[in-house]
């Protein structure tokens, strides 16, 4: 107690050095923040650069292009009008002049084949000197590739902009959307952009607006609440404090070393502005009690007993939080690894910080705590006798509680194996412009994203010969009667359009070789849109277009496209290859379930040897730890009832609020435990430190719920629903700390 006291008046005697460190620190993490914070919901963040599916991923960009690839719908009076054609061409030359950009296609670019003297020769698909109804008689002969070109109706264009690989264009990714914008306005006055690039943009922008709105939407809740929560207005000042200077000193460290928001951490002010008050509500709450009782105590030693009685619990509390986010740095996604990492840093400044601005707060504090009141209250309802009867109730229906929880606690655990486990990539952006036009493309198109299937003989043939096209034209088929895939080019598309003009060129009787030279000679830099085969013949390729998709859907097209390989091709001849985005995003289905696996049992178990060290009791420790485990039961029933799937926002949800739910439960058993030291049963220790602590759990549950219904009220249908389910889970685990642990310990705990 001596050495505590010590500190605490070292503190006090150089509160003004401390003051002026502070506020120096938080100048320049200030400054740190406005001028380097940057958004970052790039591919890298949800994918470690050595992950085979990441690697592979861009090893494909290098070799067949980009799928990052802008679609613009251009509305126009006549889609095959030469005016039109003209205003396109102009578009051409000015966004490939951009140095991100590897090609761009449109109607402008299109070219159909033509044989003539054994050879096959292209020529532009829009030609001036046709007429608009054999141009259309045309287009209607190669439907999967002029269908990508204009609507049905001719009242549209598409202009597609494919980018250099992912990890050329990453540092002015921010600037890319707004370059092409501005230099399609200069010849359209009306569009519609979307593609993952766009998509990207608009992650970007909403994950920074939220995360100001939300920071200050935070600080206003907070200040509501404590004028209600707070014994005394006189301590709102030193709590709002304690809640500023670590977010902001986090904050600046996280922009000093380079790092970016995304859509995980973004989460991070609003989470730990709200765990910081809790604490401090708890050090307040002590420290006002204790004044009440000790009117006699000097300014140092009430400050000692307050932070010793609030240490260890706090404490405790801060480690069960910790270890719940620290959880997340076994997730093999960086995002979460990020989330987890400086969370508890920031976690740790909190603890420290709290302690240090209460100590300076209250020293220049002269209260007399029996006139102390907040400034806002409701009259009506007394914490005391709400809490006596909480008392009264779990002593006399002691069994009935017990049975009822108990029997939600297993059907909660049935549940857990009915959640879905799903990623549905439209959620994770707001309603607005990026989505609408995606929408709009997307029903014209049938989709915004690119697959590529590359076909290949094991042996290393030459895949143009008849057996091989015989089984390419049966997959191409398959794919095409597939209703998540629209409009799949290849090598067959031709083949069926020259079939149709040159029918002699096709028939039986002519030999493989010839068959071979002629599809050869097709010219891969006539088409480099569509990636139809390999240079040296090796290899047929075909482009899918997707729409955006659930992880479940993605993984059933990948399904499809292997079953319609394998009733195609005989598969110890020829290998399938499936490249694009589509292929690593499927995967976070299974980077889900490995971090909820991963993440929880290691807080789970690190957890209970928390729960354990402090409480020093088997028996007990096993009987507070089960309370704890129900609100993620019903976590898990809401989920499954909801139909809400863990998706890349939810899959973190339960070591966090593993850790959240145990808070309330230490500081309750903290005081249950040390009344061991008074004569009394079970059941009078654990009314009395109910008594003790009810006001606090109550503040600190409410600040909680307050924050993540903050996050609920995000554009984001993800993020919303992980700050709904966080909201309930946290209010779920103060009933069960006031209900269940209660009834439990009184009637187990000898």
């Amino acid at each position: 107690m001596k050495k505590l006291k010590n500190s605490i008046s070292f503190i006090i005697r150089f509160r003004v050095i401390i003051i002026a460190v502070l506020v120096v620190l938080m100048g320049i993490s200030g400054y740190q923040t406005t001028q380097k914070l940057r958004v970052d919901n790039s591919l890298s963040i949800w994918f470690l650069e050595d992950d085979p599916s990441y690697k592979a991923y861009i090893d494909f960009q290098k070799n067949f292009g980009s799928d990052e690839i802008f679609i613009a719908m251009l509305p126009v009076d006549n889609a095959i009008g030469e005016a039109e054609f003209k205003t396109l061409d102009k578009l051409h030359t000015s966004i490939e002049a951009l140095p991100y950009v590897k090609t761009s296609f449109s109607l402008a670019k299109a070219k159909y084949p033509i044989y003539a003297n054994n050879k096959i020769n292209f020529d532009d698909l829009y030609n001036s000197k046709r007429s608009e109804k054999g141009l259309k008689n045309l287009f209607s002969k190669l439907p999967n590739i002029t269908s990508q070109l204009v609507t049905k109706d001719y009242k549209n264009q598409f202009f597609y902009i494919q980018m250099n690989p992912t990890p050329t264009i990453e540092e002015k990714r921010q600037d890319i959307a707004g370059e092409i914008r501005s230099i399609i306005e200069k010849e359209y006055s009306n569009y519609y952009l979307t593609g993952p690039p766009v998509l990207n943009e608009a992650y970007s922008k909403g994950i920074y607006k939220e995360s100001l709105v939300f920071g200050v939407l935070t600080v206003l809740v907070i200040t509501i609440m404590l004028l209600f929560l707070l014994p005394s207005k006189r301590y709102l000042i030193v709590s709002l404090l304690s809640v500023a200077v670590p977010v902001s000193l986090l904050f600046g460290l996280i922009t000093s070393l380079g790092y970016a928001l995304n859509m995980i951490s973004m989460l991070i002010p609003t989470i730990l502005m709200v765990y910081s008050v809790s604490d401090a509500v708890h050090i307040i709450n002590i420290y006002h009690k204790e004044g009440l009782k000790n009117a006699s105590l000097s300014k140092v030693d009430l400050l000692a007993l307050a932070i010793r009685k609030s240490f260890t619990p706090c404490f405790y509390t801060t480690l069960t939080t910790f270890v719940g986010y620290f959880a997340l740095y076994l997730s093999p996604l960086p995002a979460f690894k990020n989330m987890g990492v400086f969370t508890c840093i920031g976690l740790v400044l909190s603890f420290f910080l709290v302690y240090v601005i209460t100590i300076i707060g209250f020293s220049f504090m002269n209260l007399d705590f029996q006139k102390a009141k907040p400034l806002l209250s409701i009259k009506k309802i007394s914490q005391t006798s709400a809490i006596n009867w909480l008392n009264g109730f779990t002593s006399k229906y002691q069994t009935s509680i017990i049975v009822c929880f108990t029997a939600v606690l297993l059907f909660g655990l049935y549940s857990v194996f009915q959640v879905k486990i799903d990623t549905n990539s439209r959620d994770l952006l707001a309603e607005g412009v990026a989505k609408q036009d995606l929408r709009t493309v997307e029903v014209e198109l049938g989709g915004s994203n690119r697959l590529q299937l590359n076909i290949s003989a094991t042996n290393g043939d030459n895949i143009l010969n008849k057996d091989a096209i015989k089984s390419l034209e049966n997959f191409q088929e398959k794919l095409e009667n597939n209703v998540f895939i629209s409009n799949p080019v290849s090598v067959i598309n031709l083949k069926s359009f020259l079939e149709k003009r040159t029918p002699v060129l096709f028939q039986s009787s002519v030999s493989k070789e010839k068959i071979k030279e002629t599809l050869a000679s097709v010219d891969n830099d006539s088409n480099s849109f569509f990636k139809l085969f390999s240079e040296d013949l090796k290899t047929a390729g075909f482009t899918l277009t997707l729409g955006e998709m659930k992880t479940s859907q993605l993984e059933q097209v990948l399904e499809d496209i292997k079953q319609a390989f394998e009733a195609s091709f005989n598969t110890n001849d020829y290998s399938l290859k499936v490249n694009g985005f589509a292929v690593v995003f499927a995967q976070l289905n299974n980077f889900i379930l490995e971090t909820q696996f991963k993440s929880f049992f290691a807080a789970f178990f690190v957890a209970f040897l928390c729960l354990l060290i402090f409480i020093k009791s088997l028996r007990t420790t096993l009987l507070v730890l089960i309370p704890n485990i129900l609100p993620l039961a019903l976590l898990a029933i809401f989920m499954s009832l909801l139909d809400i799937p863990l998706d890349v926002s939810t899959a973190m949800i339960t070591p966090i609020m593993l850790g959240i739910a145990m808070d309330d439960t230490i500081h309750l058993v903290y005081k249950y435990r040390r009344s061991k030291t008074i004569s009394g049963s079970p059941e009078d220790r654990m009314n009395n430190a109910l008594l003790y602590t009810g006001s606090a759990l109550f503040s600190t549950t409410i600040a909680l719920v307050g924050g993540f219904l903050i996050i609920a009220s995000s554009a984001t249908p993800s993020v919303r629903d992980f700050g709904l389910l966080c909201a309930v889970t946290v209010a779920i685990a103060l009933i069960t700390d006031i209900f269940y642990l209660p009834t439990l310990l009184k009637k187990f705990d000898r």
